[in-house]
């Protein structure tokens, strides 16, 4: 079963720790979440094992926050709050419903999970994930 600190607030980021990677995404409300997954339904945002240099197209999806989660853990993480002030959360919520359904190009070390929905919560892309990789 999966376990979190506290019930997330919209606008909220999501980190869920899935084997070996963090898959990150924002939460809407009402049990739902927005994130950026990849566009072929077989492969998950991020891996431990993915060629960093490749470009992948991905999709943002507007799903129920547990069955993005499923048996993983999860918390609320705005762990950039320290750094740049999140935008009102009316704006992100809105930024984020108007890329659903979008494809996108997706690259660990410049576009990746992390990188979106730290765009739609900051207006600025943030990822801390492509340490794993140097």
């Amino acid at each position: 079963m999966s376990r979190h600190r506290h019930q997330p607030e919209p606008g909220d980021l999501i980190e869920i720790k899935r084997s070996g990677y963090q898959h990150w995404a924002l939460y809407l409300g009402d049990g739902y979440v927005v994130h950026l997954t990849s566009a072929d339904e077989g492969i998950q945002c991020l891996s431990g094992s993915s060629d960093p240099t490749l470009r992948k197209k991905a999709k943002v999806k507007k799903q129920l926050l547990k069955e993005v989660v499923g048996t993983d853990d999860w918390e609320v993480n705005n762990k950039y709050d320290h750094s740049y002030t999140p935008l009102p959360v009316e704006e992100i919520i809105k930024r984020a419903e108007s890329y659903i359904g979008m494809e996108m190009t997706y690259r660990v070390f410049r576009k990746n999970c992390e990188h979106f929905v730290t765009m739609l919560r900051y207006g600025k892309s943030v990822s801390d994930q492509e340490n794993i990789f140097s």
